[in-house]
This record gives structure tokens, C-alpha cells and sequence, in this order.
């Protein structure tokens, strides 16, 4: 059996994107006490876990989310480290520790990641716990200091979709350039010009336009396109820029 490190774990915020809402993976957080049946705790968490002895805090953060979806190719960037004395110590987090066999009074250190996932790609699997998607907009009170890692992941992406194509890890490999807007709207939590967000498309040489249009929509079908990562690397000399 794998020897973990108890005072080192990793934190994934895990967005994907439904058609209309940016939103996180989140699993259910249950314990309830064994001789009177109740719950003593009903809450959720982002998806983590400790880190093994023998290896690097970025494979850690890949097998929590291989794990959780299946997944071993997905867009993952640290972001930040967590280590405040008092980020495990609110009643609900020191019962938890406690009643699970951890060291409530121990300091950990947590690294932040986040990732980023087309939420029709992810088959998610049952490792004893719930884990579901949710809008970011619905996500409430976290366990830990986990609302904290989830907005800095969200100010993080907000700020990085400006000047890296990201965003078309949250998209099908097909994609109309509504719902390429849809996504920067979601993430940024706001409304764009249409006749502005195409301007700045129409220069995106990486963007190719296929020879294809959308099928069983009950609108007029629109024309489909595919991100290349073989010319964004070719052209990215040229400054990214997509602030508004």
C-alpha cells in the first residue's frame, strides 16, 4: 500500500461548461454517526486528495481527476498554494478529521489546480462518494477553505482566457461561434457585442472553419469550426489578446 504524505494534498477545481453554464465538479461530503443513525454532516468539496510519498504534486493532481472522469489527457495549470494554520478548522472540518481518523490539529498544505473539460467528454465514476456537476453561480458553502480555491480558480481562468485559447477545452471538437461566445460570456459573467466577439475571431488563424453545419437543431443550422493547436503553435508569436 502506497505511503501518502499527511500534511501535503492537492485541490482540482474541475470546470466544465453545459451549453449555457460554467460549472465545477463537486463531490458530496455525508458522515453520519453509527449507533443513532443521524447525520452529522450533509456538505460538499471540491475534488482532492493527499499526495503519495513517491510522487510529484502535478501527478497527484492528474490521478484525482483520472479517478473522478477517466480522463489522463486534460488541460491542467497550477494556480496556488493554500497554507493558512486555520483552513481546516471550522466545527464541521475538525468533526470530519476527527471521526475519520485524521489529525485535526495538523497543518496542511494544499496545492491548487484547475482544469478545464468538455462536460460531454467526462463519464464520472463512483469512488464511494457523489461527485456531480454544478453552476459555479450555485455552488454555496464549501467544506475547508474550498469557496476561497474556487474563486481564485475562477479569477485565474477569467484572467487567463485573455490571453491563452483555453477555452476550447471547455467546447465539443466541433463548435459554432455561438457557443464559443457563450463560453467566454459564462466564464466572465457577462454579456459580449456579437458584431465585436466576431472581429476578434475572424483574426484567429487557429480557428478553421469547416465545411460542416449543425445537425438536429430546431434553428437554422450554423456553420461548425475546430480549434488547431498545430497553427495556434505555429502563429502564437503573435500576442493573444481577447480582453473586452
Amino acid at each position: 500500500m502506497k505511503q501518502i504524505s499527511p500534511y501535503i494534498s492537492v485541490d482540482c477545481v474541475l470546470f466544465g461548461y453545459n451549453g449555457s453554464d460554467l460549472e465545477v465538479l463537486i463531490v458530496d461530503r455525508t458522515l453520519t454517526d453509527e449507533k443513532s443513525g443521524q447525520v452529522l454532516i450533509d456538505d460538499r468539496t471540491l475534488t482532492g486528495n493527499h499526495v503519495y510519498e513517491d510522487e510529484t504534486i502535478e501527478d497527484a493532481a492528474y490521478r484525482v481527476l483520472y479517478e473522478l472522469t477517466g480522463l489522463d489527457n486534460v488541460f491542467l495549470e497550477q494556480f496556488k498554494t493554500f497554507a493558512h494554520p486555520d483552513r481546516l478548522k471550522k466545527p464541521n472540518d475538525q468533526l470530519w478529521l476527527k471521526r475519520t481518523g485524521r489529525e485535526a490539529d495538523a497543518r496542511i498544505v494544499t496545492i491548487g489546480f484547475y482544469s478545464l473539460v468538455a462536460t460531454d467528454k467526462v463519464k464520472l465514476e463512483w469512488k464511494g462518494r457523489n461527485v456531480r456537476w454544478i453552476p459555479v453561480s450555485e455552488v454555496g458553502n464549501l467544506a475547508f477553505d474550498h469557496n476561497l480555491i474556487l474563486n481564485e480558480a475562477l479569477k485565474t481562468l477569467q484572467t487567463r482566457i485573455k490571453y491563452e485559447p483555453i477555452t476550447f477545452e471547455l467546447l465539443p471538437d466541433k463548435f459554432t461561434l455561438t457557443q464559443l461566445q457563450n463560453v467566454y460570456e459564462a466564464i466572465w459573467g457577462i454579456e459580449l457585442d456579437k458584431r465585436n466577439f466576431r472581429k476578434k475571431v475572424a483574426r484567429m488563424k487557429y480557428l478553421i472553419q469547416l465545411d460542416e453545419k449543425q445537425t438536429g437543431v430546431a434553428h437554422k443550422p450554423a456553420r461548425l469550426y475546430v480549434f488547431s493547436r498545430d497553427v495556434y503553435d505555429k502563429t502564437k508569436k503573435e500576442l493573444f489578446d481577447f480582453t473586452v
